[in-house]
């Protein structure tokens, strides 16, 4: 079968170093039994040596042409399901029942938004294996005081343990994108009751205290936590956003607002 035109609008760059498609599945290690959801499997590349592990393989793939003719390309076997879809607009539960490990080479316009809608359903999610923009593996592992630190790795956290895996050239794949990409392991964390009640105020906090790095928490925070409640969290109010832990945050988020809420 000719290989398929990598489409712009789709953001599409297709895996084909034997090399970089060995370590990302060893790295994942399929068994029998696993039920993995692969995002954008391409021309399946990825999805035959999940197959060959005995794994049930669920390919979302939004490329109606690829989507139709991956079957074909993999001998049609019995483990392969396709569902022609959009990762943005299904649910991951909806999917199969029970535990599901989720893997892809996700298109760097999207990765934030598929990671996020993946988070809001991860309560079934095993673990995650995605090829990402190198800056965005870079930024989801970052610790405080780092440069890559920000908003992107504080929410991750509180979702997921993260490992930065590998990084992969741009000659890896067809046609060659003009970043490095890399490898990351993410496993959500186990979540109770009062941390997830907490989120949203979470949220609001971690976007105020990083829409403007530069300025203090006092001043970054105001109209949303006050300095005795930022005092109250055991945070230093001169302090910014960069250097905080996702420990201080959910401090910070538990505090009453002005309005006490």
């Amino acid at each position: 079968m000719k290989p398929h035109r990598p489409r712009k609008r789709f953001g599409q760059h297709f895996l084909h170093d034997g090399n970089v498609i060995d370590r990302i599945v060893a790295a994942i290690a399929p068994v029998r039994d696993d039920v993995i959801i692969e995002i954008g499997p391409g021309e399946g590349v990825l999805t035959a040596p999940l197959l060959e592990s005995g794994a049930r393989v669920i390919a979302v793939e939004l490329d109606r042409d690829l989507a139709s003719t991956l079957p074909r390309r993999l001998g049609a076997p019995d483990n392969l399901e396709v569902i022609q879809a959009d990762i943005l607009r299904v649910e991951p539960a909806a999917l199969a029942s029970g535990p599901v490990r989720v893997v892809g080479n996700l298109p760097y316009n999207i990765s934030t938004p598929v990671l996020f809608h993946l988070f809001a359903g991860s309560a079934d999610i095993v673990d995650m294996h995605f090829m990402l923009q190198k800056e965005v593996v870079e930024r989801l592992v970052a610790s405080p005081g780092s440069r890559q630190y920000g908003r992107l790795s504080v929410m991750a956290a509180f979702h997921c343990e993260m490992q930065g895996l590998f990084t992969v050239s741009p000659g890896a794949f067809r046609p060659p994108p003009r970043v490095d990409s890399a490898v990351v392991r993410m496993r959500p964390r186990a979540q109770d009751a009062a941390d997830l009640a907490v989120l949203p105020r979470l949220e609001t906090i971690v976007r105020h205290a990083f829409g403007q790095r530069r300025k203090t928490l006092r001043n970054a925070l105001r109209g949303v936590l006050d300095e005795a409640a930022i005092h109250g969290a055991g945070v230093d109010p001169q302090a910014r956003a960069e250097v905080l832990s996702l420990a201080q945050f959910m401090c910070l988020a538990r505090q009453p607002g002005p309005d006490g809420a």
